[in-house]
């Protein structure tokens, strides 16, 4: 493991994940709380594998591996700053045989990975439609939150080519884009069949949604779980959110 001093680029720094396992951020590239909500939701089983679409900093990978990791994880990431920052995160946290970092864009994956080996695929896509909303000038920021690179039809397309017959898209995003999100999950074949509402408190209206499709899932049968709330009636963290953050619970992320 390298010193930290040799590890770091100007503007990066060290955030822990709990579990010993730490991820380089920077202003350009860094995580929220939707972030580790949609690690939890997709948690993949020991025996699978597993892929990250758009992982930035690969917040979501390396969360993946805190407790029991999966068979591997392969974190597909477009812009060559955040896969770099990954790289060097999967290194200091020694995760190299589990974590493979493919700098690419999901659309052009033919040739890159294998179809149908993928048992769970997990997107945090951008929230805002292509066109939509004022457009940040900062590149990293930009792709993260518009559809300027990638439309939630392109994900869903690039998932259903990776995941095998039962496979599992997790994605989470803003209530507005439900239906959006489920129609394109519908026509790429991945059946919506798990959803959960995420409130920030009691009164409040949602903020998030996290959904679970199933490739080649059999239409309907779509279950709504109890809405997760973010903080108490007192302001402070939910029991729950406590239990998904682990042994991180210093404050909002």
């Amino acid at each position: 493991m390298c010193a930290e001093n040799e590890l770091l680029k100007d503007g990066e720094h060290l955030e822990p994940l709990g579990g010993g396992v730490r991820v380089i951020v920077s202003d350009e590239n860094h995580f929220s709380t939707d972030t580790v909500l949609l690690a939890d939701f997709a948690s993949p089983k020991k025996h699978e594998n597993a892929v990250e679409f758009g992982a930035g900093c690969g917040t979501i990978s390396l969360i993946w591996c805190r407790n029991t990791p999966p068979k591997s994880i392969t974190s597909v990431e477009l812009q060559p700053q955040a896969a770099d920052m990954l790289r060097r995160s999967t290194a200091f946290n020694r995760l190299e045989d589990k974590i493979t970092v493919v700098n690419a864009d999901l659309r052009a994956l033919d040739g890159v990975l294998e179809a149908g080996f993928a048992d769970i695929v997990a997107m945090n896509p951008p929230y805002k439609i292509g066109g939509g909303g004022i457009v940040n000038s900062d590149e990293s920021k930009r792709i993260a939150r518009h559809e300027t690179e990638c439309t939630i039809d392109d994900v869903t397309k690039a998932a259903a080519r990776l995941l095998r017959f039962g496979g599992r898209l997790c994605v989470c995003q803003r209530p507005e884009r439900l239906t959006d999100v489920l129609m394109s999950m519908r026509n790429a074949d991945i059946e919506p069949k798990r959803l959960r509402l995420v409130q920030q408190r009691r009164g409040k209206a949602p903020k998030l949604f996290l959904v679970e499709g199933k490739r080649g899932g059999r239409p309907g049968g779509l279950v709504t779980l109890p809405t997760l709330l973010i903080e108490d009636d007192d302001f402070n963290f939910s029991r729950e959110m406590l239990d998904i953050y682990g042994d991180y619970k210093e404050g909002y992320i």
